[in-house]
Parts: structure tokens; sequence; C-alpha cells
């Protein structure tokens, strides 16, 4: 049986999920049944999860109580909590493990905020000391500061948020996700600003427990466009989806490190910019395809990858089943759509061959899904 962890939006945040739920269907390419188990543990809007690479732990953002929280895995589909919730930062929607396990970085859409924390060997999320903020105040800026100016950002924020096309600050920071470099780095999208920023992890003695991050270089997207979420692809590049212009940029890394847009697609040819949001970026598991969810449309947007993983062709475009699919999984051959608006997911097969959406093969109800993750 597969089995499914399922993120969701809490009467917080206007749904109806009451924690984190299972999801359970049938094995293989040829099932046919999905069925909801409940929440499996309680916990407000826990809009997306993310596990531990090597611990059976589930680390959940807490989006309407600006937290994220740790739970442990405590039997064949029952979670608890490890710890209590980590303050974070205002709408904080996508959390990131990094591959060996040593931390966490939480990215929150209201104030913009990319934060890095340290686990220890148990998993736990371990907070900066009460005192770091200060310190890395003074590190960063020097100790002779006017007492009066505004705060630096606190610690795991690195450098405050810069908008490179701001005239009169009249646009607002929006951090949205992050990915794990195979170099260490981390990439984040700032949606308000219209940036993908790379990051290194901080090693200065004024963040504490191992946490923090430092601004490496900036890679600056065409104005308005609105990065949203990203795949590492297995060539190495990296795609990044749009949600306010419907594309679909790759980036590449240059021989000295430095990152920068080598292409951009449009989504689909028909995708309508203005009132279709894209939402998540998934990709096949053998980087064959990509595929993107039109909010607006309530579409499914296939898009094949052409040369050494630069170039993107479209080549689909098909229903998802649901309202406002916020967030999609590819599973051994077919595709998983959670709809926020519909409490519905639907179950979708993909042609082998061309990687289209071939139709809908199952749809079962569920409270106000935002996010899958694979039960270990």
């Amino acid at each position: 049986m597969t089995r499914f962890w399922l993120g969701g939006y809490g009467p917080g945040m206007d749904g109806a999920a009451d924690g984190i739920g299972l999801l359970a269907g049938d094995e293989g390419r040829e099932a046919t049944t999905l069925a909801y188990r409940g929440a499996v543990v309680q916990a407000p809007s826990p809009s997306w999860l993310a596990r531990h690479p090597s611990l059976d732990v589930v680390y959940a953002a807490l989006e309407g109580d600006a937290a994220v929280q740790a739970f442990a895995r405590t039997g064949e589909s029952a979670l608890t909590p490890l710890g209590a919730p980590v303050p974070v930062g205002d709408g904080v929607c996508h959390v990131a493990v990094a591959p060996n396990g040593s931390s966490l970085v939480a990215s929150c859409y209201g104030d913009g905020r990319v934060v890095r924390f340290a686990l220890d060997g148990e998993g736990r999320i371990l907070p900066p000391r009460p005192d770091a903020a200060a310190a890395l105040r003074a590190a960063l800026f020097g100790d002779d500061l006017d007492p009066d100016a505004p705060a630096a950002t606190p610690p795991g924020d690195g450098v405050a948020a810069v908008d490179p096309y701001a005239v009169g600050g009249d646009r607002a920071s929006h951090a949205h996700a992050a990915v794990f470099l195979p170099d260490g780095r981390i990439a984040t999208t700032d949606l308000g600003f219209d940036l993908v920023r790379i990051w290194r992890a901080s090693t200065s003695s004024a963040t504490q427990r191992g946490s923090g991050l430092t601004l490496d270089h900036e890679v600056v997207l065409p104005l308005g466009t609105g990065p949203r979420h990203m795949v590492m692809h297995p060539s190495g590049h990296l795609h990044v989806v749009t949600e306010y212009s419907c594309e679909v940029f790759t980036l590449a890394a240059a021989a000295d490190g430095t990152w920068s847009v080598v292409a951009s697609t449009l989504s689909s040819p028909i995708a309508q910019v203005g009132t279709d949001f894209p939402a998540e970026l998934a990709r096949s598991r053998d980087g064959q395809f990509l595929y993107t969810a039109l909010r607006g449309s309530n579409t499914i947007a296939a898009l094949r990858v052409r040369g050494g993983g630069e170039s993107l062709e479209s080549v689909a475009l098909a229903d998802s089943g649901v309202d406002w699919p916020r967030h999609h999984l590819v599973h051994e051959g077919k595709m998983l759509v959670a709809g926020q608006r519909s409490d519905t997911i639907t179950l979708l097969d993909l042609d082998e061959r061309t990687g289209a959406p071939l139709g809908i093969r199952h749809e079962a109800q569920v409270p106000t899904p935002t996010h899958f993750l694979p039960v270990r």
C-alpha cells in the first residue's frame, strides 16, 4: 500500500484540516483508489511538510501560527510532536531539510524571512539562543549603532532583503521556497522581489548552534514574474516556476559558482497571465518531464526537458480534476493533485512516452489539502 502524509489548511487559514493527515492507496502504476484516513496528529495549518533524510521525522510549516514543528513517527501511521513549535516568521509556507539532516530552512511569505535552524541528532529543531539577535547585529553592522535604527534581521536570516526594482519602497519581500544545491549552498525564491537568492551556511560565531545564512549572490528575474517554487534537475540545472508570468526559468551555474538565467519557457502556450497562477513545479523521476499546476484554469501543464537540461518544451495541458491545485506530486508513474478549494485530491494517469496527463483515475474527499509527502 502506498501512503502519504497530508498537509492542509485549518480553521485559522479558512480551511477544514485539523492536523497532518494520512492518505492511503494501492501500490504500483495500476493503482486505482485513494482513501483519506483522517488526521494522525493535531497541528494548526501544517501547509507544507518535509522529512528528515535518515530519521523517521516530519517537519511542518505551521503557516497560520508563524512557526515550524518537528514530528516523530511513533507507529505505522502515527506521528507525535518532537518538541514544541518554534517561532520563525509571518506566513511560513515552506520548509526544506539539508541532505545530511543537519539543518532546516524555512521560507516566510508574510515577512520575507528565510531562516535556517540547526537540527540535533534526533531531528529536533534547535531554536537560536535569545541573545543571538544582538550578537549577529553587532557582527554584521558593528557595535557603534544608532539605537533608534531599525533592528537587523534575526538569526538565520543572513542579510536584509533588498528590492532590485524598488522605487519608493512600494513592494514587499515574499520568500516562498528553498532548495539545497549540490555544493551545499541554498537557493531561495522571493516572489515579491522577483529574485532567486543563493546563500551560504553561516560560520560566524555570532550565530548559534550552526544556524544562520550569509547571502552569496542574487539572480534577478524580470519585473513582475513572481518566482515561487523550484526543482533541482539531475543535469544540475535549477528550474523555477513563476506565479505571475506563468513561466519556467532555467538557471545554470558557471565555473565560478555564479548562477544565472539561461532560458525561459511559458508553462503552456495558452496559459492566461493574470488568470492562471502556477503553484508547484514537480518532475518525473527520470527528469524527462516537468509539471506545473495552473490555479485558475485548474489545469496541469507538462513540459519536456530537452538538450542537457537547459531547454524546455511545452507538450500538454490537461484538466487537474480539482479546484485550485495547490500541490501535485509524481509518484510511480502517476500524479496526485491537491485541490485546496474543492476539498479533493485526484489521481491522474501519465503517458510514459509523452509525459502527458491522460485523465483522472480516482478522486477522494480530503479537507483543504495543500501538500503531499510520501511516507517513508
